[in-house]
C-alpha cells in the first residue's frame, strides 16, 4: 500500500484539483459576499430571510450539540431513530417545500407541462451531481462507509469527519438560502421550521457518534456547533445563486431537493441500518416524514 500523500504534496501534484479547490473558494466567497452587500446596503428583503433562516438553522444545530456535553452514551437502536426521525424530516421537506413548489414554479414558467417536468428532473439530477463533485474533490470520512474522496494524509483525523459532516450541511444551507428567494415566505418558514426540528436530533446523533471515535466531548461538541455555520454560509450562497428569479428559481429548488434526498439515501439510511437495526430506524423515518407532514399543514 502507497504512503498518502500530505495535503501540501497532493495539491502540487494534482494541479486540476488544487485550482478546482481555489476556484469553488473563491466562488462561494464572491456570491456570500454578493449577499452580504445586498442585505446590509441594498437591504434586500429575500437575502435578509435566507440569512435569518441558515442562522436559525445554526441555533437549531448548536441547540441539538450541546446535550451532548451532559448525556451518556445512547444505546445504537435510540441513535437510529433518532438519525431516522431527521431523515424522514429530510425527505418530506425535500418533498413537500422544494419538489412540489419547483414543479408548480416551472409549470407557471413552460407552456408545455413536459418541458416543465423535465427541467424539474434535470434541477434534481444537478444536485446530485453537484454533491457527487464535492464528494470527488473533498476528502472526508463517513463513520460507517469509511474514507471517500481524494487520498491523502490529513493530519488531524478528526477534519475528515467534520468535513464530512460539512459536506452533509451543504444541500440544507443552499436550500434555506433558494426557499426565500422569490420572497415567498409560504415556501421559506414551513421549510426553515422543518430544518430547525430535524437539526436538534441530527446535531446530537452526529456529536454521541463523534464521541464514540476517541475524541474528548468538548471537541465532538464543537465540531457539532460549528457544523451548523455552513447553514448560514450555504443561505447566502443560495440566495444570491437564484437572486435573478426566472428559470433558475424552479430550478434551484429542484437541485436542493435532489441533493437532500442524495444524501438521505447514500448517506444517513445508511448509517442507521447498520447492525442490524433496520426496523428502528425505518420507524423513525416514517415518525420523522409525518411530524413534517403535520408542520406544512399547519402553515398551508
Amino acid at each position: 500500500m502507497s504512503q498518502q500523500l500530505t495535503v501540501r504534496e497532493y495539491a502540487q501534484k494534482h494541479k486540476i484539483w488544487t485550482a478546482s479547490i481555489i476556484f469553488l473558494t473563491v466562488l462561494v466567497m464572491i456570491f456570500c459576499l454578493q449577499g452580504l452587500y445586498q442585505m446590509v446596503f441594498l437591504h434586500s428583503k429575500p437575502v435578509l430571510y435566507a440569512f435569518t433562516a441558515g442562522i436559525v438553522g445554526f441555533l437549531a444545530t448548536s441547540i441539538g450539540s450541546l446535550p451532548g456535553f451532559f448525556l451518556n452514551k445512547l444505546n445504537l437502536k435510540t441513535e437510529n431513530v433518532m438519525l431516522g426521525t431527521s431523515a424522514g424530516m429530510m425527505l418530506a421537506a425535500a418533498i413537500f417545500s422544494l419538489l412540489l413548489p419547483s414543479i408548480e414554479a416551472s409549470g407557471k414558467l413552460f407552456q408545455n407541462h413536459t418541458i416543465a417536468m423535465l427541467w424539474v428532473i434535470f434541477g434534481m439530477f444537478l444536485g446530485v451531481f453537484m454533491l457527487l463533485g464535492i464528494h470527488a474533490i473533498t476528502p472526508h470520512e463517513h463513520l460507517t462507509t469509511g474514507k471517500e474522496g481524494p487520498e491523502m494524509n490529513v493530519n488531524a483525523g478528526i477534519w475528515l469527519f467534520v468535513l464530512a459532516i460539512i459536506i452533509h450541511n451543504v444541500p440544507e444551507g443552499l436550500a434555506l438560502g433558494i426557499s426565500f428567494a422569490a420572497e415567498d415566505t409560504d415556501i421559506g418558514i414551513p421549510f426553515t421550521t422543518a430544518i430547525a426540528l430535524q437539526d436538534m436530533p441530527e446535531g446530537l446523533a452526529v456529536v454521541l457518534a463523534l464521541c464514540r471515535t476517541g475524541i474528548s466531548r468538548l471537541k465532538a461538541v464543537s465540531v457539532g456547533v460549528l457544523s451548523g455555520l455552513m447553514e448560514p454560509i450555504g443561505a447566502l450562497l443560495g440566495v444570491s445563486l437564484t437572486s435573478q428569479l426566472g428559470y433558475v428559481y424552479p430550478l434551484g429548488l429542484a437541485l436542493s431537493a435532489g441533493a437532500m434526498i442524495f444524501v438521505v439515501s447514500h448517506e444517513v439510511i445508511p448509517e442507521t441500518h447498520k447492525s442490524g437495526q433496520q426496523l428502528s430506524a425505518t420507524f423513525g423515518i416514517m415518525v420523522g416524514f409525518c411530524l413534517l407532514m403535520l408542520v406544512e399543514q399547519m402553515f398551508d
